[in-house]
């Protein structure tokens, strides 16, 4: 089975993460996977870097419509089975050319559609249509948690016979190759999650305050439309020697932080499966996170990890002053126990057989 994956190459997050570690576990089972990015950029980087095949289409910018004929000559010289699109912009483009196209075309749904683009206005309206209408095109789809396959479905009106659930994994690493912690004098939190509204930040920032305490601080990494209103509101809140903003960091510079954090927090409003706290839980840290997604498939129970309601400033401020009075050992053990469920439930080997399990079925093989 030879497999194109394809993305515009110029996701940061999670998509990335998702991309390059899906391709990386099919390169080690010696799996036919390739990736196409339509322009170079951070995806490029990260795969070549991973020695994943990449190729580059050379869309000159965002909207270049003559590389179609390109990359509809390039998927079917090449003799493709699948051709697997992540992100909105892959996905127009492949709806414009797929009946040109020998392969079954597949989508893996990162984010909420409807959201995608909501603040955005009049544009993001066109743009909101077009990428549902190509979902409703492609012969399959890869919804990351349960609670996007019945968005799908409800939503946006997509059989769910057309749906395959799976979730985000990564490559965990074993606990003696995890860098011990250094000693810090503050209760620090995380928050790895681009600035935007939908990751709810300011929600964050305002539970910090409310909890008045001094001795809790928090550290935003991540760089988007919002990093300003942020910043301005620290100020406004009189919490300013409590928050660091890192802005974009590598992983390696993630991972070097997560040595003097106590516990990674995310408070979007709508998420899919989020990578970033499987990433932390690697690192031994902690986590809560709101109730978004399949959250709970990741923390199960109180012993796991926290999880407050969407949008429950009071309710936020109140768990992260209760985490914040856990000492060291009880901080330590739960990290240990929600390590040990997730890297046993979400690892790479497991979501890669479950969505090549499903190429088989669209392709008659199963």
């Amino acid at each position: 089975m030879k497999v194109l994956h394809v993305n515009a190459g110029l996701e940061k997050g999670g998509g990335l993460f998702h991309i390059v570690n899906l391709l990386k576990e099919a390169k080690l089972e010696n799996k036919n996977f390739e990736l196409l990015t339509l322009s170079f950029g951070p995806v490029t980087t990260a795969a070549r870097e991973a020695g994943i095949t990449t190729n580059i289409l050379g869309a000159k910018n965002r909207y270049d419509l003559t590389v179609l004929k390109r990359l509809i000559d390039y998927i079917n010289k090449n003799d493709f089975d699948v051709v697997h699109t992540h992100g909105a912009r892959a996905n127009l483009f492949l709806n414009m050319i797929h009946k040109k196209i020998k392969a079954k075309w597949v989508v893996t749904v990162h984010s909420d559609p409807l959201k995608d683009f909501s603040e955005r206005g009049f544009i993001g309206d066109v743009f909101t249509k077009l990428n549902v209408h190509a979902l409703k095109s492609a012969d399959g789809i890869f919804a990351i948690t349960q609670n996007f396959a019945n968005l799908l479905v409800n939503q946006v009106k997509i059989p769910r016979t057309k749906i395959c659930v799976i979730y985000n994994g990564i490559f965990f690493h074993n606990n003696d190759a995890i860098p011990a912690k250094y000693a810090h004098p503050y209760f620090n939190l995380i928050n790895v999650a681009r600035t935007e509204k939908i990751k709810g930040q300011d929600l964050l920032l305002k539970a910090l305050k409310d909890t008045n305490n001094k001795n809790i601080h928090l550290h935003i990494v991540g760089d988007g439309e919002e990093l300003g209103n942020l910043r301005a509101l620290t100020r406004d809140l009189g919490i300013t020697d409590q928050v660091i903003f890192h802005g974009f960091l590598s992983h390696q510079e993630i991972n070097e932080l997560y040595r003097k954090m106590d516990i990674a927090v995310l408070t979007s409003y709508s998420e899919s499966f989020p990578l970033v706290l499987l990433e932390a839980s690697d690192n031994l840290i902690p986590i809560l996170s709101t109730d978004v997604g399949d959250i709970r498939k990741m923390i199960p129970d109180d012993q796991h990890g926290i999880v407050v309601e969407i949008g429950d400033q009071k309710g936020l401020a109140k768990k992260i002053l209760q985490a914040s009075n856990f000492n060291q050992k009880q901080l330590h053990d739960m990290a240990l126990s929600e390590k040990e469920y997730v890297a046993n439930t979400f690892s790479m080997e497991n979501q890669l057989a479950a969505i090549e399990n499903y190429y088989k079925i669209l392709l008659g093989e199963n």
